[in-house]
């Protein structure tokens, strides 16, 4: 298992390869972004696309999807997290791109309140296939202590 005091600043991962299907965007966009360009051929052909795109929040849950998938790999004591400082989407997404993910610990610390847990923040990009960023964030995570701290009593 991997604990929160196993986290290095400045360490690095690329992970992931997710195949995006035209059926999974337009199922996404269906339920949760109805737009005509993430539906529609000839709607989106007049936008700045050009063509059918996934929607920014599908490409977050892919890079989401891969992210779990490569903490499983790694047993990582994840608990969670308090949410995201920043989220660009920096290049659309199409049916037939194939995403991977690389990330980058910026900083970490422990939980002042909680000795169970600390936090750490990354810098999370999803690539393309032609190794174009498309999407960026800064995320926060919350990890298990493998060995709190005891209080003092």
């Amino acid at each position: 298992m991997r604990y929160f005091e196993d986290i290095e600043i400045g360490e690095k991962q690329s992970f992931g390869s997710y195949e995006v299907t035209r059926d999974e965007v337009m199922r996404f966009a269906e339920n949760y972004d109805p737009q005509p360009f993430h539906l529609d051929d000839e709607a989106a052909a007049r936008t700045h696309f050009g063509r059918l795109s996934a929607s920014g929040w599908h490409t977050c849950a892919m890079t989401m999807r891969m992210m779990v998938e490569n903490m499983k790999v790694h047993q990582q004591a994840s608990l969670g997290s308090p949410g995201i400082d920043e989220l660009r989407w920096k290049k659309p997404v199409f049916p037939g791109d194939t995403l991977r993910v690389e990330t980058e610990v910026l900083e970490k610390r422990a939980s002042k309140s909680r000795p169970e847990m600390g936090f750490f923040k990354s810098r999370i990009v999803t690539y393309n296939q032609d190794d174009e960023p498309v999407l960026e964030m800064t995320s926060n995570g919350i990890m298990q202590v493998r060995e709190p701290r005891r209080a003092e009593g």
